[in-house]
Order: C-alpha cells, then structure tokens, then sequence
C-alpha cells in the first residue's frame, strides 16, 4: 500500500492535492479492473463483477459516503421502474435532477474543482444520466414501434424490466461512471450476454482492443503532459488580477482563448482515459466499417471527445458532436429531440431548453449558466453565416471559403470567451473577463441573429439547363 507520505510527496511532484491523486489512481485503475472483467466467468458473474469493483472504486476514491449518494438516484429510477412504468422515466428524470442539484449545492462542488479539490458529485452526474436513460427506454418499450418512435427510441427500448443485478452493474461497471462515458442499458446487456454486435456464434470473431487502448493511453499521457505544462502559464486568477487589466484588448482576448484552450487539456486527459478502460473490456466496440474488402473495427462508443474536431471545428454546430459526445448524444435524444413536436421542426428554444439542462446538470453556478447561454447563442449566429455561405454560388468559390473562415474564425474567438464562464464560475469573475473585451463574444453573436432577419438567406441552386 501506498504511505500517506508517498501520497504526499507524488500529490506535489504533479501539483495536486491528496485527494484528487487518489482519484486519479482509482480513475486509472479502472482499466485494469475493466480488462478483467473479460476472463470473469457466466453473466451473472460479469454483472457481480462490475457492480462490485464499481462499489469497490468509489470508496476508495470518494469514501463510504460516495456510495450512499450513488445509491439515492439508482434506488429513485429502479422503483419508479418497478411502482409507475407509464411515468418512470418523467419522475426519475426530476428526482434524479433535483437530488444531483442538491448535492451541487450542499457540496459546492464546482467551488472544490476549481481549487483542485475532488468530490463524488461528478460521478454523481454520469449515474444520473444513466439512470435517467433506463427509465425513459423502459417507459419507452410501452409504445408501439411501428408508431412514431424515433430511431433511437427504437434501437434502445427496453421491453423488460433489468434485473437488480443488472442495473447495479450497468450503473456502477468497472468504475465508468467516474467520468463516463454515458451508454444505454441495452448496449450493456447485449455486451455482457454476448448478443447483437458481440454475438460470437456466427463464427464471428470480436476485435483485439489492444491497439486502440494503447493509442487512448498515449494520447492521454500527450495530453497531461501538455495540461502540466500549460496550467502554470495561464492560471485563471489572472482574470481578477490588476496586471489583466493593464492589458490590451487583443492580448486579454488571446489570453482567454490560451485559458480557454489549457482547460480542455485536461478534459482530453480525463476522456482518453475512460476511453481506454471502455475500450480494453470490450464495451467500446461498435461495429466494423463498411469497407467490404477489409473492415475495420469501431470503438466509437467509447469516444468522448474529437481533439481535433474541437480546436478545428469549422462551425460551432459541429461542437456538440465532438465535444463530451456521450453526454450531447443523450441530450438530443433525451431533452433536444422529445422537446420537438410530432411534424414540427427544432428552433432555438429546443437548443436554449437543451443547453439549460446541461448548465443545471454541471451545477446551479452562475457562470455555467452563462456558459451554455453563451452556446446556444453561439450555435445560432454559426448557423446564420452557414446559411450565408450556402446562399452564395458555387461559381464564387473563393468567397465561399473566405465564409469558411469566417466562421471557423467565429467559432474559435466565441467558444474560448464563452468558456471562460465555465471555467471561473462566478458571477463576479465572469462578468470582469467578458466585459474586459467589451462582451464582443455576446455581441457578435446576437448581432448575427439579428441580422439574419434583416438579410434572410436563400440557398443558391444552379439553374436547370434547358433541353436543347
């Protein structure tokens, strides 16, 4: 066992406190513990296994506590499952909401991450997601499917209730509710009893995860590394700091977009990771390409994030499908898409509810808040310049790229204002550093609105030729 003098002096190497290298240890465990659930033996076992090293992580990482909390939203979704199926998924999704928002509160958890501490509340997050998820697919497999059930409701339905068993597993497996990703009940069952894509009795052969797990943990190792190097350099007490002040607008603008970029380092880390341990027990897979000749397996269930997707996206719509993709991918399917009316089409506010959800989901901070308002805002006035772009000829092909730019341009300046709410939090921090540059990325992207009304776009389609 580790000393409390070890754990000391390593918290210091890295510039951590105690508590969060222990976290990390225990986050890092999980994909030893993930690879070995392959050799665990019959599905009652699989389901034992990751249920017990799931119990097992959180109280080393978070304490006996931790688990108490975990226990609260499982027990609201499995009963409201078990007592009211027409309405389960409705209730636990606002118990569920309103016992995660509580613990925001009682712990100010953003307040201890941001000070480099750690608490149970983020792992909180994910089950609550989980939960929320088997509910809604439970209360789903009511409805008739030649009806008008999405795809998705389709595909992840479920017709019977999941034994005890079972949804301990699913929620706790192996440690994947630290940071998730978030998958559906379905996936996990069809896993862990071999079925759908992990059917092996066809002759069938299931993908080697070796290689794409080690490419998640360099890629991880990259990315802490790049994190340590750059959170000395551009710490966010600078915001409040007089030295900010005294500078000029382009040089506070490049600083919150160095912050803003520092940040996501460490989210990258944090994914990469738990997409390593997704990957190694076999969840991850998701497929094989449609390359006939020779197809290649796809972990894409285990992907959280697209680095470069992110730092190049040429549209801020393009954001939510490379950023926490898990998480968005349950927000369209769980709040985005269900707020859309049968033969309506989705406006802004299915965005601003879905981004609300996300923001109260983080916690009741003001500069979360602030965050997702800043992005349904931003998402908007992308999609005003995309509209733009489109209504411009093809024979313009210079132009359109310049529009291009123009908006991945757009993209990056607004994103890394915006994030600065994320990442300081309060009222007061947030407010000093967006208005230290004349809250042009609030300006930018209302005026973009607005202007869409006055110049409405028409999309340019070529003339059809007539027939000679």
């Amino acid at each position: 066992m580790i000393s409390s003098m070890d754990m000391n002096s390593m918290a210091a190497s890295i510039g951590v406190s105690v508590a969060v290298l222990r976290f990390l240890l225990c986050f890092v465990a999980t994909i030893p513990v993930s690879f070995f659930w392959r050799v665990v033996p019959s599905r009652l076992g699989k389901h034992l296994y990751a249920a017990a090293s799931g119990v097992l992580l959180s109280y080393l990482s978070f304490g006996f506590s931790s688990n108490l909390h975990f226990l609260v939203p499982m027990t609201i979704g499995y009963a409201s499952m078990a007592m009211y199926r027409p309405k389960c998924g409705i209730i636990t999704f606002f118990l569920g909401f309103a016992y995660l928002i509580a613990c925001h509160v009682f712990y100010m958890s953003g307040d201890a991450w941001k000070e480099g501490g750690i608490d149970s509340t983020g792992a909180l997050m994910v089950l609550t997601l989980k939960v929320i998820s088997c509910a809604i697919n439970y209360n789903d497999g009511m409805l008739k499917e030649e009806g008008s059930l999405r795809e998705a409701q389709k595909k992840n339905r479920l017709i019977q209730m999941p034994s005890l068993i079972e949804y301990f597993g699913y929620c706790l497996c192996c440690g994947s509710h630290f940071a998730g990703p978030v998958y559906e009940m379905k996936d996990y069952l069809q896993w862990t009893e071999g079925k759908g894509i992990w059917d092996t009795s066809e002759k069938r052969k299931q993908p080697s995860p070796y290689l794409a797990t080690l490419r998640a943990i360099f890629q991880a190792g990259i990315c802490m590394a790049l994190y340590l190097y750059l959170v000395p350099q551009f710490p966010l007490t600078r915001f409040t700091e007089p030295v900010y002040q005294e500078w000029g607008f382009f040089k506070k603008f490049g600083y919150q977009y160095m912050a803003g970029q520092t940040a996501r380092w460490k989210y990258y880390f944090i994914w990469s990771i738990s997409e390593a341990s997704i990957i190694i027990s076999g969840l991850g897979f998701s497929g094989w390409t449609d390359d006939d000749a020779s197809p290649k397996p796809k972990w894409d269930r285990a992907k959280n994030v697209d680095i470069l997707g992110v730092e190049l996206a040429k549209s801020a719509v393009q954001i939510p499908l490379v950023w926490n993709i898990q998480v968005s991918t349950w927000l369209r399917h769980y709040v985005y898409e269900r707020l859309v009316r049968s033969g309506k089409k989705a406006g802004f506010f299915q965005l601003l509810a879905t981004q609300t959800v996300s923001a109260v989901w983080h916690g009741l901070y003001p500069g979360y808040m602030m965050f997702f308002v800043q992005s349904a805002l931003m998402i908007a006035g992308s999609r005003v310049i995309y509209r733009w772009q489109q209504a411009i000829s093809p024979k313009l092909a210079m132009l359109r790229s310049i529009m291009v730019f123009i908006n991945f341009l757009y993209t990056v300046l607004v994103l890394n204002y915006s994030a600065v709410g994320f990442m300081v939090l309060s009222l007061h921090e947030t407010l000093t550093a967006y208005g230290s540059v004349y809250y042009i990325g609030t300006i930018i992207p209302v005026a973009l609105i607005l202007l869409s009304y006055v110049v409405p776009a028409k999309p340019s389609r070529p003339k059809p030729r007539k027939e000679e």
